[in-house]
């Protein structure tokens, strides 16, 4: 999906009238969807939602497929109606198919994977008809509490040294400043963008996305934490996302770690990041160029 090509998408009618239904699947759903976030943007807590305002409240979500290959047969879990299916229940997709009624709401997800870097000849969901989809979500966070959450999840995780967990958050830093420049061009792309932040924030901002997607207003809340991935980064003990998450505050309370201070001074010396935060979150924007106005140690703890 580059930027200068033509990847219009189609309406949910459009969609429907593809005949037989989804490959593999045979059911025919009222509108089909796919979300493109970075890993930490709340990818989890969205595909909850929009599960839970499916048309006639029913739903398939297939949770962070494989990027230039076919999303049905290449995913890492699914669920139906917000509830995850067993490896058996999974692996059958005629049955799956066939267990759902008429019509509904049909979501495939991509982590860490920016549509533009892909092209007609290497599609991002492989030799699927696109005339499939009724639209394309692209997921955005704030970077300075993106990055936070991002580091204090790999630092959980013994496996990863600190070079490894370093070299991971600086790519996908990397892969997020792509996704902000691909977003400047949402409205040529026909792509629909959701800022986690102003989701969080505001349930009419929620009510406008849903009618943008196509999808009725059953349930607005924000929901249950999801434990995808171990859950948040910071509160492994919250379950009520309406009234726990303090997802705004990352920043602050990863601003006294080395290791995020370090990450936050080599961004804020990334000219091409810079520009793509100045259109899309110019606050994060002005404070990391305060901070690259400021030497990142003092020179007494070398010599």
């Amino acid at each position: 999906m580059a930027i200068e090509q033509d990847v219009s998408i189609p309406s949910p009618a459009a969609a429907a009238e593809q005949p037989g239904g989804w490959p593999g699947l045979g059911w025919q759903p009222d509108v089909a969807l796919r979300l493109f976030g970075m890993r930490r943007s709340g990818n989890h807590a969205i595909a909850n939602w929009l599960q839970r305002n499916a048309p006639r409240q029913q739903a398939l979500f297939f949770n962070n497929c494989k990027p230039a290959r076919l999303p049905l047969s290449h995913h890492q879990g699914i669920e139906r109606n917000t509830v995850g299916l067993s490896r058996s229940e999974a692996r059958d997709l005629h049955a799956l198919g066939a267990s759902m009624a008429s019509g509904g709401l049909l979501l495939i997800s991509y982590e860490d994977t920016v549509p533009s870097d892909y092209s007609l000849d290497r599609p991002v969901s492989g030799d699927l008809d696109e005339r499939l989809f009724s639209g394309d979500i692209l997921l955005l966070r704030g970077f300075l509490n993106w990055s936070a959450s991002l580091l204090k999840k790999l630092q959980s995780n013994p496996a990863f040294s600190l070079v490894q967990r370093n070299a991971v958050v600086l790519r996908a830093i990397d892969s997020y400043r792509r996704m902000l420049e691909l977003a400047s061009h949402a409205d040529e792309l026909v792509l629909v963008l959701v800022d986690y932040d102003h989701w969080v924030r505001s349930a009419n901002y929620r009510t406008d996305l849903l009618d943008r997607l196509g999808l009725p207003v059953a349930d607005n809340t924000l929901g249950k934490m999801q434990t995808y991935g171990g859950g948040s980064s910071f509160d492994k003990d919250q379950g009520d996302a309406d009234f726990d998450l303090k997802t705004d505050q990352r920043c602050r309370q990863m601003a006294g770690d080395a290791e995020y201070q370090a990450i936050l001074h080599l961004a804020a010396r990334d000219e091409a990041l810079l520009a793509a935060l100045v259109r899309h979150y110019p606050d994060d924007a002005a404070r990391l160029s305060r901070l690259a106005e400021h030497p990142p140690f003092t020179t007494g703890g070398l010599f």
